[in-house]
């Protein structure tokens, strides 16, 4: 039960706020319904964007399940993974549940025809394109040591492998 609880908060305070919080505010802010487009391409860039938001949420729940199973924690830096992920989506890029977060974000922005949505997800990349690097992979590297440090010789930060690494290859 306390393990449901952690991941329930971890939901609630992160991806939940990012992607659904923000968007509701944003989406009432600038009056933008939720409708369907006036023409061919408004409703062909709506069916792009159902894609991205379905393609993100199963990115972001696979990425849950690996720190859950593989891992023994959430995606909250408070309550961090206690073992290194590096199978699934992490075989083919660092960061996949940020992915699958902007996959989300750039879904709502489409479905909507929204360009305040389009750009609160450009600036949620932007913010962990910076924050990453200078905030989460310094603290990543001095609790898993080596074996982080391999895994980012091999793996990339943002744009994702052809073929999933595994440890010990390459």
């Amino acid at each position: 039960m306390l393990r449901i609880i952690r991941h329930l908060l971890a939901i609630a305070v992160l991806p939940f706020s990012v992607t659904v919080l923000i968007p509701v505010w944003l989406a009432r802010r600038s009056d933008i319904p939720l409708a369907v487009g006036s023409d061919a391409r408004e409703i062909a860039g709506q069916a792009l964007g159902a894609v991205l938001l379905g393609l993100g949420l199963l990115l972001f729940g696979a990425t849950f399940r690996k720190f859950d199973r593989d891992g023994q924690g959430t995606l909250a830096p408070w309550d961090p993974p206690r073992r290194l992920v590096v199978r699934g989506p992490y075989a083919y890029v660092r960061n996949p549940m940020i992915s699958g977060v902007v996959m989300v974000l750039l879904g709502e922005a489409l479905v909507l025809l929204s360009r305040p949505h389009l750009e609160w997800a450009l600036l949620f990349f932007a913010i962990n394109a910076v924050s990453i690097p200078l905030i989460e992979e310094p603290m990543l590297r001095e609790r898993f040591r080596e074996e982080y440090r391999e895994y980012c010789r091999h793996v990339p930060r943002l744009l994702p492998r052809l073929r999933p690494w595994r440890p010990g290859t390459d």
